[in-house]
């Protein structure tokens, strides 16, 4: 059994990660631990504190007690509202209090296309237009080419968690760029663990989405990179050929 730890804050979407693993089989369990979130929203300022040291390290020092095999703070904007830097150090900080090893969604998104060995993309963000060029600003840093950036402008994470699938599904793939090689779902905090498959049959090309992306990872720290039935080309595609942002395989 390989368990992979989820550090999430508050409450919107936590239950995709049951849903992922029961997808993924009987070998895989996504024990989450709430973090601190003081303030809902979708602003620079909420997420500064959303991903502060003193909030993710109490999380993390819970999860570091559940006999993880490796950690994942699942807060896309939380994580890369501190920049590439910023956001490293909080992977060595979750790392320090775990023990295992440790990554965050926004590193999760660039190893991920990374393995796909993707460089083109288009966003869909939930987020509003100054928090998502945040995203952009970070991928950028990565060597990813954004190709197309739309912003549904949704102000707290409790809203995107309630978002219908059908609007979320909508969302995705009429925002989609000819020339993009993926289309990014950037947001923890949106239901999609059962859409990936739809969108990209209607696409007909990868969609990484934020708690896909945050499992994935997870698993390839915890050493876990066979290929597997899905969801997704991701998962289909496995772990081997990762380069790591951290500067190890």
């Amino acid at each position: 059994m390989t368990r992979v730890g989820i550090l999430y804050p508050g409450h919107s979407a936590e239950d995709d990660y049951r849903t992922f693993a029961d997808t993924l089989g009987g070998d895989v369990e996504l024990p989450v631990v709430h973090t601190l979130m003081r303030e809902d929203a979708h602003r620079v300022d909420a997420l500064l504190d959303v991903g502060s040291e003193g909030v993710l390290a109490k999380g993390a020092q819970e999860l570091g007690g559940l006999k993880v095999d490796s950690a994942v703070w699942a807060c896309t904007s939380g994580s890369f509202v501190f920049g590439w830097e910023g956001a490293r150090r909080q992977v060595q900080g979750v790392q320090e209090a775990t023990g295992v090893p440790s990554s965050s969604t926004s590193f999760a998104f660039v190893h991920a296309l990374s393995q796909l060995r993707a460089s083109r993309v288009a966003i869909a963000a939930t987020y509003p237009d100054d928090v998502a060029q945040r995203f952009v600003e970070f991928l950028t840093d990565a060597g990813v080419e954004v190709m197309s950036l739309a912003s549904h402008g949704i102000a707290t994470a409790a809203e995107v968690g309630y978002l219908d699938p059908d609007d979320a599904l909508d969302f995705v793939i009429t925002n989609d760029h000819p020339r993009a090689e993926a289309v990014l779902v950037p947001d923890t905090a949106l239901h999609s663990a059962d859409l990936i498959e739809p969108m990209e049959a209607l696409l007909g090309k990868t969609v990484l989405t934020a708690n896909q992306v945050s499992v994935w990872e997870g698993l390839r720290l915890a050493g876990r990179c066979e290929a597997r039935s899905g969801p997704g080309t991701l998962f289909r595609s496995g772990a081997s050929v990762v380069r790591s942002a951290f500067g190890a395989g």
